[in-house]
């Protein structure tokens, strides 16, 4: 296998912090050309219905990090037919999800508009736009299956390629549909629609080589007691564990609405810096998940280590680049994103702390892959209970002692608790190269 060197690390994190920074220019457009309606209701609509469909297809995030560390071991261990039986087991568990939401697509969307009701005329709109946008599950699913396979492998340049290519067909489209031919909210989800299956397509293709040598249909293989119970445990573990990182955040934005609409919005506004900052530093700990992984099914403890150390010193690396341009460059941000002078001012006073949470973050992003890569997800599921439970505690604690400060202190405490706790079992992972 080839050295674990600083210039493989870049080789595999670049192209994926190329490829997210694609992600927020679609929601833009999305809006944008709905916007040249003149209308409020169809940006609403929009908007709505693009959160529930993400929502929806978020629980299914694991089948990403689950078929990136076994495929990454698989490959580690020089044994492609089961490189391949992997990929068809994620892609069948994707087909079969993305069916069973269009069968129940009616129970989703009620409860979605019972949790978050909105005006008739948004509601209407919005569920013209699930309607179609739903027949895309399948696609948008499986997707994760086939990202977490080309991540394993090292090919991030195709995922750069593929998200490229949806997001630009889904742009194009966008204009034609919408601005070109007048179709409104239902040309924003056709585009979106046809942009999903052709993303498929085109990850399929880039996958053609676990499809090679008869090993996809293998039945005997694919369906094997063992490794298709091996995949369901970490699958689940690993949603499990993401159920209770979002249930976390989302505890976060409902506390800070206690505070006002100012300190609400301004919480809003610096929680992108957050978002900025995963965008940054995800190509590393996948960088991680895929040269750990293959470490282990290689059954080297050195290269392990070697894979850890390398891939971190590069996270911390953007870590502080990210908290230092926050701390210069954050008032200018907050400005863009806000023209309300209460709201920026209450933004700017909760500065330091997105300008520390790269440095205080970074150490549990990258433990996070490391331990995908060796499919520790029954750490990580354990891990995180433990480190949630702490994060309630400060979090009841600390906003009674300092309000809004004390919120934010305790996400600070949730990310080292994460470090804490998972550094405690990183021997793990190198053991898991002996077993």
């Amino acid at each position: 296998m080839a050295d674990i060197t600083h210039r493989r690390v870049l080789n595999i994190a670049l192209p994926i912090v190329l490829s997210n920074a694609t992600v927020p220019l679609l929601g833009a457009v999305d809006t944008g050309v709905v916007g040249q309606m003149g209308l409020a209701a169809p940006i609403g609509a929009v908007g709505v219905g693009a959160v529930v469909l993400a929502s929806v297809y978020w629980i299914f995030g694991f089948l990403r990090m689950g078929t990136s560390g076994l495929v990454a071991q698989s490959h580690g261990a020089l044994n492609p037919g089961e490189t391949g039986a992997i990929l068809m087991r994620a892609l069948m568990i994707g087909a079969a999800a993305g069916l069973a939401f269009i069968i129940v697509q009616g129970l989703v969307f009620r409860a979605a508009f019972a949790l978050a009701p909105a005006s008739a005329e948004v509601e209407t709109l919005t569920r013209g736009y699930l309607a179609i946008r739903i027949w895309g599950a399948p696609a948008a699913i499986s997707l994760y299956a086939v990202t977490g396979w080309l991540i394993a492998l090292e090919r991030t340049r195709s995922v750069l390629v593929l998200q490229v290519w949806m997001n630009g067909l889904n742009i194009g489209l966008d204009f034609w549909f919408v601005l070109g031919l007048g179709w409104g909210v239902e040309g924003v989800a056709i585009a979106s629609l046809i942009a999903e299956w052709g993303g498929l397509a085109l990850g399929l293709w880039l996958c053609r080589a676990g499809f090679s040598g008869g090993q996809w249909c293998d039945w005997a293989r694919v369906f094997d007691r063992a490794r298709m119970r091996l995949m369901m445990t970490v699958n689940g573990n690993i949603m499990l564990r993401s159920v209770l990182l979002q249930g976390a955040f989302t505890s976060f934005v409902f506390f800070g609405a206690q505070y006002g609409d100012v300190t609400l919005a301004a919480n809003q506004v610096l929680l992108q810096f957050l978002e900025i900052t995963a965008f940054g530093l995800d190509g590393f700990a996948f960088a991680a998940e895929s040269l750990v992984g293959q470490a282990v099914g290689a059954r080297s403890m050195e290269r392990v280590r070697r894979a850890s150390v390398v891939t971190s010193q590069w996270g911390v690396g953007g870590a502080v680049l990210l908290g230092v341009s926050f701390w210069f460059v954050g008032p200018w941000i907050i400005d863009l994103m806000s023209t309300e002078p209460d709201v920026r001012l209450a933004a700017r006073d909760y500065l330091a702390w997105v300008a520390a949470a790269p440095l205080i973050g970074i150490a549990s992003w990258m433990f996070d892959g490391i331990f995908i890569g060796a499919t520790l997800s029954r750490e990580m599921r354990n891990t995180m209970l433990i480190s949630v439970a702490v994060y309630v505690a400060a979090l009841l604690i600390l906003t009674a002692a300092w309000g809004n400060h004390g919120l934010w202190a305790a996400l600070m405490v949730l990310n080292t608790a994460r470090a804490v706790t998972m550094a405690l079992r990183y021997r793990h992972a190198e053991l898991a190269a002996a077993s």
